[in-house]
């Protein structure tokens, strides 16, 4: 569909390249959503009451269990999530504008310091100090909410 909506007016030989970047690049999008899905439902689903650390767990049944997480918790647990969520959403909204922007590029898009930098029209040293600067200041307000990732 995107091949046709974009580049229908191009040249029949130009169209297979087309063809395999807008595969390649839906492909990659898709992976790396599902990604950060998968990382903050695991991260959250680690705050639920209950659940301890064990060191022969593996991963991969983490990754499961955060899928089926909300068939199998109770209202009060569905509860304490959403509020966890809240709380999360309201600080990353109070960090000044800047630190906000490079913590939401670097750990939530994914991208790395060199893209940032030019996203936000800086240096990669001032990217790392903003991330530095957003991610101690998240830790240290949900820590002294009792919240701990």
């Amino acid at each position: 569909m995107r091949l046709s909506e974009r580049y229908g007016d191009r040249a029949p030989e130009e169209l297979p390249p087309l063809f395999q970047r807008i595969l390649q690049n839906a492909i990659r999008d898709w992976f790396r959503r599902q990604k950060v899905r998968s990382t903050w439902t695991t991260l959250l689903s680690a705050l639920a009451p209950g659940r301890g650390k064990e060191d022969d767990q593996d991963p991969l049944d983490t990754l499961q269990e955060a899928g089926d997480a909300n068939r199998e918790e109770s209202p009060p647990d569905l509860l304490e999530r959403s509020q966890v969520i809240e709380i999360i959403e309201k600080e990353l909204s109070l960090l000044p504008p800047r630190q906000r922007e490079a913590f939401i590029m670097r750990y939530w898009e994914e991208l790395d310091v060199a893209e940032t930098a030019k996203a936000m029209g800086c240096s990669e040293g001032s990217v790392k100090t903003h991330c530095s600067r957003a991610t101690h200041a998240l830790a240290i307000t949900l820590r002294t909410k009792g919240i701990t990732l």
